[in-house]
């Protein structure tokens, strides 16, 4: 992924999406990116970006 994914994350929220966790492990996160509705999952980043670690911090989605 090229772009930052903390920046990702919060275009998508501004936008009125939604991002969910779909998966952690150690070191890394899986975010699902879904439509503003929340049924249609859209997209999924992995990354293991400290700054995004940070972000999530122990949310499971943008709706914490």
């Amino acid at each position: 992924m090229t772009d930052d994914p903390v920046a990702v994350l919060r275009r998508w929220a501004d936008a009125g999406g939604i991002w969910r966790v779909a998966g952690r492990r150690s070191g890394s996160v899986t975010v699902a990116l879904y439509q503003c509705t929340g049924d249609a999952e859209v997209d999924r980043l992995t990354s293991s970006d400290p700054e995004l670690l940070r972000y999530i911090g122990e949310r499971t989605s943008s709706e914490d």
